[in-house]
């Protein structure tokens, strides 16, 4: 059985890069939003493998959303994507208790390896 993935991002690029990326893998993309309101609703109702969060989205912000998540599901399996890849950024998801951020633009080995990492602990 694939393990699914939550893209909640604004960038339709972003979504279609990652269903590519997975398209022939263990890893299927069942659901996508562009805000992190609408990305909550849906991990409510699909209970996902891993999420992917945006940064810089509209309405709240990525780190919100992933404080919101994990009220939900301490456990959740959560991958940070943002251009904003700098230290004060990696503190602040490392603060909220996240493990994982990763560059923009995307890179398919990196991104496979890191789901791998969430999907194991």
């Amino acid at each position: 059985m694939k393990k699914t993935i939550l893209v909640i991002d604004d960038s339709p690029f972003v979504v279609n890069q990652i269903k590519e990326i997975t398209a022939h893998t263990e890893y299927e993309v069942i659901g996508h939003a562009k805000t992190g309101e609408a990305g909550i609703e849906i991990f409510k109702e699909l209970h996902p493998d891993i999420i992917t969060l945006d940064i810089i989205m509209p309405g709240i912000d990525g780190m919100e959303t992933a404080k919101e998540i994990l009220n939900l599901d301490a456990d959740a399996n959560i991958l940070m994507l943002s251009s904003l890849c700098d230290n004060g950024t990696l503190e602040e998801v490392k603060s909220i208790g996240l493990k994982y951020l990763l560059p923009k633009p995307i890179e398919a080995g990196l991104l496979l390896a890191t789901f791998e990492l969430l999907t194991k602990r």
